[in-house]
């Protein structure tokens, strides 16, 4: 499979093009370049040692537990060059950057790879992800704040397995000074990890589907972006291979446009009548492809 080949090469070569900092790795540092203010277009933790860019997300929170203290102090601060660089982001491909260039994504497709039970994960769980989004990331950091105004970055911060593995379990390994200062969050951290890496082999891309807040937001830009899924509807044989295959577990005939679609393709390979498809649509025409009402 061509495609798969490609994409695979892609996950290798972004997880290794957003870590490119190996000397602030081997000397425990988190990178301070000149770039580091930038964000990426996956989920890829700031405070990894050899991360070379921010994660939108911790970007995104960030600003939002800063902004209460910006307006009160006179500061015009409002983040914006967060929302835009994601903005961007989708508009550009949607969830395409959660099939193709993220490298936590890239670790739970191995992870699934490991021989063990599996189990499909419930679709009425994916209100979880919401959840995840609106409380940890916006609410919170924004409204939760000390006495100055600040808030903090709770996802990050109680949550997000990607940063335990990138920056808290690489940083305690090579800094005794922070091994030293380790206490009971990061036995929290640890546990949440534990529980994410046991779900990665048994189902396929747990975090993706249940709590990933980039992926979200990333989602909702999927029915206008210009990366567009497209499927011939008189073709189609509803024989649900592309449902079989799909990492998300879902029908992409029902709906082209999903919010779930992570754009990997392979749906692509499997369709018997070749009526699954993808392009790059720079104007909208204004004409939505109709969908099939689910049986």
């Amino acid at each position: 499979m061509l495609i798969e080949k490609k994409r695979r090469l892609f996950q290798i070569l972004s997880a290794l093009g957003l870590n490119l900092d190996f000397l602030s790795l081997l000397r425990g540092e988190i990178n301070q370049g000149k770039i580091k203010g930038v964000c990426v277009p996956a989920l890829n933790c700031y405070s990894c040692p050899a991360a070379i860019g921010a994660c939108p997300v911790g970007a995104l929170q960030n600003s939002l537990s800063s902004l209460r203290y910006n307006l009160g102090s006179g500061q015009k601060k409002f983040g914006l060059y967060v929302i835009g660089s994601i903005g961007v982001i989708g508009s550009v491909g949607g969830r395409l950057a959660c099939g193709w260039l993220c490298p936590f994504g890239f670790l739970q497709e191995l992870i699934y790879r490991l021989p063990g039970p599996k189990i499909q994960l419930s679709k009425k769980l994916n209100f979880l992800r919401y959840f995840f989004l609106f409380v940890f990331v916006l609410f919170l950091p924004l409204f939760l704040v000390d006495s100055l105004g600040l808030g903090a970055p709770w996802f990050c911060k109680i949550v997000c397995p990607a940063g335990t593995l990138e920056a808290g379990l690489v940083l305690a390994a090579v800094n005794p000074t922070i091994r030293s200062q380790l206490g009971w969050l990061f036995a929290w951290k640890t546990v949440v990890l534990v529980v994410f890496l046991v779900l990665m082999v048994i189902s396929q891309r747990p975090f993706c589907r249940l709590v990933c807040p980039l992926g979200t937001i990333l989602g909702w830009f999927n029915h206008v972006s210009a990366f567009r899924m497209k499927v011939d509807l008189e073709a189609c044989l509803r024989c649900d291979a592309c449902q079989r295959i799909c990492p998300v577990n879902i029908k992409i005939y029902e709906n082209p446009d999903s919010s779930q679609c992570i754009r990997c393709l392979k749906c692509e390979k499997v369709c018997p009548v070749s009526c699954i498809s993808h392009d790059w649509e720079v104007l909208r025409t204004g004409k939505k492809q109709p969908v099939l009402a689910q049986k």
